[in-house]
């Protein structure tokens, strides 16, 4: 099962028939979560976290990249993440409650090293899948498989078109305002986000374009690899430097 739903998974109603079944089989690959307090240490470049937490392996509306990604340890993050990332989907719930979202990579338990990430280091950043729309406008899980790297290799056009499928820039672009909000709720703004720099001008018309405009930062460097089947997003967290790690 290379991804938790399937292609073939078409409504959040799936997703509930699917969660405990899921959460279950999941709960039993996964170590059991610390209950230490999480800290960041470094930078998302050059880092590491201790007492990191794995991001729910299902949610109302959300699940991850891939069940294996999830089993191999790769979801993990800073605990004030998490808590902004679980936050932010409710209200995109709340909003767009037949939407499709996934999460993708994130980091290690113990941060470092994320090949072949060139940051995740700290607990302090989030791959998301781009939610999808099939050839009738109904929201389907991104295809994710060994094949086109677990949803990573995929490549969609200047217009987020791929095939049968569309980018569903108005769910990207809810869910970026939601995020925004819940990171300041827990202290942890965003402070930056990357993706393709024409698929940014797509999201800049949508409902919550001029918001983003306003209150979120997004990279305008051209990235080292296409962000175009995700948008990473860094959050902003008071990390201890890299020399207090391990004491």
């Amino acid at each position: 099962m290379s991804h938790f739903w399937g292609r073939s998974m078409k409504n959040a109603a799936s997703i509930r028939l699917l969660a405990a079944l899921g959460t279950t089989v999941l709960s039993v690959l996964m170590p059991l979560e610390s209950a230490g307090a999480s800290v960041c240490f470094g930078t998302s470049a050059n880092g590491r976290v201790s007492d990191a937490v794995a991001l729910p392996a299902q949610g109302e509306n959300y699940g991850p990249y891939s069940s294996l990604g999830v089993t191999l340890g790769r979801t993990h993050v800073h605990q004030t993440v998490r808590d902004i990332v679980v936050d932010a989907y409710a209200a995109a719930y709340r909003t767009m409650p037949t939407t499709l979202f996934l999460y993708g990579e994130t980091g290690l338990s113990s941060g470092g090293a994320f090949k072949p990430h060139r940051t995740h280091q700290s607990g302090t950043s989030v791959d998301f899948m781009v939610p999808v729309l099939d050839g009738k406008g109904k929201s389907v899980a991104l295809p994710s498989n060994a094949l086109n790297k677990f949803g990573y290799a995929l490549e969609f056009d200047a217009n987020g078109k791929l095939n049968d499928l569309q980018i569903d820039f108005e769910a990207v672009a809810e869910h970026l305002h939601q995020l925004a909000i819940a990171a300041k709720k827990h202290g942890a703004p965003i402070n930056r986000v990357i993706f393709q720099r024409e698929l940014v001008a797509q999201l800049y018309r949508t409902k919550r374009g001029e918001y983003l405009r306003r209150s979120v930062t997004f990279m305008k460097a051209t990235p080292w690899i296409r962000h175009d089947e995700h948008y990473h997003v860094d959050f902003t967290l008071p990390c201890r430097p890299m020399t207090d790690y391990g004491r």
